[in-house]
């Protein structure tokens, strides 16, 4: 699959799993299991409970999903 047909979601972090694993509550009201992004990870970006974030989910899976960016 292309990162073209990814769904970009705006979301908060609401529970953080051991990992690097998170537990994001969209704006429309679903939650997504997520994990951080390589970018984040590289560059050492902390994600925390309460973070606005977006994730990249699948089209197929809605419930799992990529951590791609923390806003500030």
């Amino acid at each position: 699959m292309a990162a073209d047909d990814l769904i970009d979601m705006e979301g908060t972090i609401e529970e953080v799993y051991p990992g690097g694993t998170f537990l994001v509550k969209t704006e429309h009201g679903n939650s997504v299991q997520a994990h951080l992004a390589g970018k984040l990870r590289r560059y050492r970006i902390r994600v925390v409970l309460g973070d606005k974030v977006t994730v990249a989910v699948s089209p197929y899976d809605l419930t799992k999903g990529r951590i791609t960016f923390r806003h500030k």
